[in-house]
């Protein structure tokens, strides 16, 4: 007989339904308010990465914030010309949402509020909690938790130091996030092992 865990003990971490992942810092050199596409350049091992994610059956997304329209910088046109050129280099994603606003405007979707988050996953069908967000600086990993997912910091030469002291487990980089994800087991044997299974 296959004994059934205590339902209140937290069980093996299993794989995401969806990633979900910041642009500038994490996907591409970040240029700052970027309008040109011929200024994107992927960072080593994002286009590995996406598609390691995209092999496993995983949805994947981008989150950013893009103050730089709401600073009169930047057009939505122009934002979105942009990402075209990222999804081009390391993608196809599934979804793509990024947030206007001015830092100053109060807006939910400004990471670190949970609004992106929480937007992508109610548009690739999965709940917050079974995201993961991979970015590269705190606002990234604090919008994951404030929308239930978990969060990944992968630090870079621009990081706050504080901000990667903070994280328990910052990945070294983006490939190196990814592979920890996958290397955890599949939502079904996590069911298995929480839940007893057949005896």
């Amino acid at each position: 007989m296959t004994k059934r865990r205590d339902a209140h003990a937290p069980g093996p971490a299993a794989r995401p339904a969806a990633v979900l992942f910041d642009r500038d810092g994490t996907l591409v050199h970040d240029v700052p308010y970027n309008a040109d596409p011929d200024l994107v350049r992927a960072i080593p091992g994002a286009a590995d990465a996406v598609r390691l994610v995209r092999e496993a059956g995983i949805r994947t997304g981008v989150v950013s914030n893009q103050s730089g329209i709401g600073r009169g910088l930047l057009t939505h046109e122009e934002v979105r010309r942009v990402n075209a050129r990222v999804d081009e280099a390391v993608g196809p994603f599934d979804v793509w949402l990024y947030c206007p606003h001015h830092p100053g405007s109060g807006c939910r979707c400004r990471k670190p509020h949970p609004g992106l988050v929480s937007a992508a996953a109610r548009y690739l069908g999965v709940r917050p909690a079974d995201c993961v967000v991979i970015g590269d600086i705190a606002a990234d990993v604090r919008a994951a938790r404030a929308a239930g997912a978990e969060g990944i910091l992968v630090p870079n030469a621009t990081t706050l130091p504080r901000e990667t002291a903070a994280e328990a487990e910052p990945a070294p980089d983006i490939l190196a996030a990814v592979r920890r994800v996958l290397a955890r087991p599949g939502r079904d044997s996590v069911f298995r092992a929480t839940d007893g299974g057949s005896a």
